[in-house]
């Protein structure tokens, strides 16, 4: 089954300690929907301007995404600058230019507003009451989001939680958004705002599900080396949807090891720059590390 993602496409450039790469493609959509197109067919909606150079649609093309909904539109793509200190889990924005995703409305084609499977990238939560609201009764929605959405946006979101299967965000958004420093007690208190499905992400920690049938700790895969954290965990849902949409049997059997799924693809995501190793792996190396770490956790 497809997986609609929509989010941002983005061109990033990001400097760390030991070296620096200049608009790389970048985004939450971007990221999500190469990490899903593993597993298989993913529609991506968004948008980018005319400077948005020819040999990144190529590689969407490469992973057979379909671009129908990617909007190509006079100005500039919208460009984020950040850096990272040593310590990868600390970074800082340099500048960001919206350029035509200042006024990205998304919109839907008519063979895209049945498509099952839909994941709401990080975009404004306005934005994925949009979507939905073109959307024909998909099976299964999730959303992620971002401290700057709790900030700006809070009323916005909660009504979009409603609407939800599935919420994902981070340890310090969860506390942001509960005010609980247990993620456990953050959890329940999620649930009580709709969604059937909670994923905390903890970064180089793993992340927790919270679901009808409790609790799964799913661990991060171990890396020796870090070159940029960038898009981690947009990868990280992207796979998970990705598996799900494909996996065979309910969601609820299959849900833990789509998380599993999405950690490893997040893994390779983490190992090189932007976009630049996860686009070059293949179904075998994800499915290996799989099987590792099913080693490594099994006792």
């Amino acid at each position: 089954m497809s997986v609609l993602i929509v989010g941002s496409t983005a061109l990033d450039s990001i400097k760390t300690p030991k070296a620096e790469n200049p608009r790389l493609l970048g985004g939450s959509a971007s990221h999500a929907a190469v990490a899903a197109s593993f597993f298989g067919p993913v529609r991506l909606v968004g948008v980018v301007g005319q400077d948005f150079p020819r040999r990144y649609l190529q590689l969407y093309k490469r992973r057979r995404i379909d671009l129908q909904a990617l909007q190509i539109l006079p100005g500039k793509t919208f460009h984020w600058s950040g850096e990272y200190e040593a310590n990868m889990n600390n970074r800082r924005t340099l500048l960001t230019e919206l350029g035509v995703f200042e006024t990205f409305t998304p919109t839907l084609p008519g063979s895209h507003q049945n498509s099952p499977f839909v994941l709401l990238a990080n975009i404004a939560p306005s934005l994925q009451h949009h979507v939905l609201n073109q959307m024909q009764r998909p099976k299964f929605v999730v959303a992620d989001t971002m401290d700057l959405w709790l900030n700006i946006a809070l009323a916005d979101l909660l009504k979009l939680l409603k609407r939800l299967d599935a919420f994902v965000l981070n340890d310090s958004e969860a506390h942001q958004l509960t005010t609980e420093d247990n993620v456990f007690a953050a959890l329940r208190k999620i649930h009580k705002l709709g969604p059937r499905y909670v994923i905390i992400k903890k970064g180089s920690h793993g992340s927790i599900l919270s679901g009808p049938r409790g609790f799964f700790i799913c661990p991060a895969y171990p890396l020796h080396r870090v070159v940029d954290p960038t898009g981690a965990g947009d990868s990280f849902v992207g796979g998970m949807m990705g598996y799900l949409a494909t996996a065979r049997g309910s969601i609820e059997d299959n849900f833990r090891r789509a998380m599993i799924y999405g950690s490893v693809v997040a893994s390779f995501c983490c190992e090189g720059f932007g976009l630049l190793r996860t686009a070059g792996i293949t179904r075998g190396q994800i499915d290996r590390r799989v099987k590792e770490l099913q080693r490594l956790t099994k006792f």
